[in-house]
């Protein structure tokens, strides 16, 4: 299984975003549960401003959020916001590329495996367990679904229950954010695309209809 490369993803349909992302916080109870994304990358992410114009929607998808990134072990912080990326690249999301990139470096990956995510399956900066999660997170976000028996046993070398459990919770997360952002045209914030151009513009990423 390959995965999907971003020169390979050229086409743009939108010029500006379906929706246009609110101002600002609208509600004291999201403003408050927006601070764990200030932790994350540094900035509220325009994602979650757009899902603001529903409410409902924006809270109960940082309560989400908050609880799949959870740290319980050895599925580590930065680990998991590799998973996202490796999902998001298979999904051709490049919003999420940026973002997971980002979020990654800023929870301690490191930058030998953040210039070399693509090369996880040989580089030596990458464990076998990593290697397996990040094989999973691949497969799992391909459409269509290619987890077969030979991703099971891989993963069930390393990891247990509870920890594939958290890598499909971060796996079925970007799932919906790949398809929001992507369908959405959400604008990108200047955060991300730092990250973008420093880590990924090599090998073909830019900000596409994420103006």
């Amino acid at each position: 299984m390959s995965i999907l490369s971003p020169e390979l993803l050229s086409l743009e349909f939108m010029n500006k975003p379906l929706v246009k992302p609110l101002e600002g916080n609208e509600s004291p109870e999201i403003a408050e549960l927006v601070k764990f994304f200030n932790e994350t990358l540094g900035f509220c992410p325009n994602s979650v401003l757009t899902m603001q114009i529903r409410p409902d929607i924006a809270t109960s998808f940082i309560r989400l959020n908050k609880a799949v990134m959870a740290n319980h072990g050895r599925v580590t912080s930065a680990l998991k916001r590799m998973i996202g990326y490796i999902s998001s690249n298979a999904a051709g999301c490049r919003y999420c590329q940026a973002h997971t990139i980002r979020a990654a470096e800023r929870y301690g990956a490191e930058n030998e495996q953040l210039e070399n995510i693509w090369e996880f399956r040989t580089h030596s900066a990458f464990s076998e367990a990593e290697r397996a999660a990040l094989e999973f997170a691949n497969a799992a976000s391909i459409i269509p679904n290619c987890v077969d028996e030979s991703v099971k046993e891989n993963l069930h070398k390393y990891w247990d229950d509870g920890e594939i459990v958290e890598m499909l919770g971060v796996i079925s997360l970007f799932g919906y954010l790949n398809r929001w952002n992507d369908s959405m045209g959400t604008p990108i914030e200047d955060g991300a695309v730092d990250s973008g151009e420093k880590y990924l513009a090599e090998k073909g990423w830019n900000t596409g209809k994420h103006r």
